[in-house]
């Protein structure tokens, strides 16, 4: 197995690691015409996946 001579300097390792971040997640419009959410989740407004209701959504009473 191949084995460094020298040991890699702390620049050289982080300035690699700088491309890992985090990338922020795009929010699209729903296709139930709400607010935007992300993509490939169930709305959490409508409860709609698809154009289809999936969750039951409580229902706040008025008092």
């Amino acid at each position: 197995m191949p084995h460094p001579k020298r040991q890699h300097s702390k620049a050289r390792s982080r300035r690699r690691r700088t491309h890992q971040g985090l990338e922020t997640i795009a929010a699209a419009a729903t296709g139930t015409g709400s607010k935007a959410g992300f993509s490939h989740r169930v709305c959490p407004i409508t409860g709609c996946y698809k154009g289809r209701q999936v969750v039951a959504l409580k229902v706040k009473k008025a008092e």
